[in-house]
């Protein structure tokens, strides 16, 4: 949403935007489909298409355009192959992507606003501009340059559930944030320094882990990081989460005291096929050892599941 918010912000102090968007991309291509990036009259941006030389020129572009007063919605092709006769981005990575230029004003503000209020429906682009659309729908009808149709579904921001809010979670939180999820974050200690201290967090609920579940909405497109001071918190909150719906649930702690945890668990009746699925020890194996390393690895497991469903 950052850059429908950048979009937002800009209108509404009388600026006119470019809005640039990858509606194709194939290969090795550098911008994939449905990256956007929004360039002002005023210079400033936000978001990306792809980076490199071939964004810097499609950002001069659309300063040119801006320039002209372009009303009109147009496309430009770009291969990343310098063998091609016209429209090379001067990049060799191969592959291509389709890029369009989507002029608004002022009077696109409403519907920017309707973009960032409803999730669950779609925007459609084609050349008579952007419009918000009820379906949720998605996908590219092209016949030819001046008669296309871009369709994408507006999703809301992925949701993480950070369960302990101690160093490694403001490390997290830091990241994750950074990374486009909304943080709801977790913790039973109402004076905690860490829980203070963390500005990244959308939402912080002082909470008592026993009753924590009831908190929890299942969705399967929510994540889940169980970090909180000990053993049998964890046990608790863990009892707790791994029979919902979760996309991801993840467990900090040692080798052995995963071990240890799921047994008990096992004999007191969880379902082991349900244990299976929690990450644990939670992270990639890079060998971090300091709290911010340690949030590197969490952040990198969770965007690798969250790519494979894409």
């Amino acid at each position: 949403m950052e850059v429908w918010k950048f979009i937002e912000q800009k209108l509404t102090t009388g600026k006119n935007i470019m809005l640039l968007y990858v509606l194709k991309s194939e290969g090795s291509s550098p911008g994939r489909q449905g990256f956007k990036m929004a360039v002002a009259s005023d210079g400033e941006f936000s978001g990306t298409i792809g980076g490199g030389i071939m964004e810097h020129k499609l950002v001069e572009k659309a300063k040119l355009l801006l320039h002209q007063n372009e009303t009109t919605a147009s496309l430009q092709h770009q291969y990343h192959d310098k063998e091609k006769s016209k429209d090379q981005s001067g990049m060799i990575c191969s592959g291509s992507q389709l890029n369009a230029f989507v002029p608004l004003s002022i009077l696109d503000k409403e519907t920017i606003k309707r973009i960032i209020a409803s999730p669950k429906k779609s925007i459609r682009l084609s050349p008579k501009g952007l419009q918000f659309s009820d379906k949720y729908a998605t996908g590219l009808q092209y016949k030819t340059d001046t008669d296309w149709l871009y369709r994408e579904a507006i999703c809301q921001q992925p949701v993480i559930h950070i369960i302990g809010g101690g160093h490694v979670a403001l490390a997290l939180s830091e990241l994750m944030k950074y990374l486009g999820f909304y943080i709801k974050l977790y913790d039973d200690r109402p004076d905690l320094n860490t829980v203070a201290a963390n500005s990244f967090a959308d939402e912080t609920h002082i909470v008592e882990y026993e009753t924590i579940g009831a908190l929890l909405n299942q969705t399967e497109k929510d994540y889940v990081v169980i970090m909180t001071i000990g053993y049998r918190t964890d046990k608790i909150v863990l009892k707790q989460v791994i029979n919902k719906s979760f996309y991801y649930i993840g467990l900090l702690g040692s080798q052995h005291k995963i071990e240890v945890l799921f047994k008990e668990l096992t004999d007191e009746g969880a379902d082991s096929e349900s244990l299976k699925k929690v990450f644990s020890p939670i992270g990639l194996k890079i060998s971090s050892k300091t709290t911010k390393e340690i949030a590197v690895s969490i952040a990198a497991e969770i965007i690798s599941v969250k790519n494979k469903s894409n």
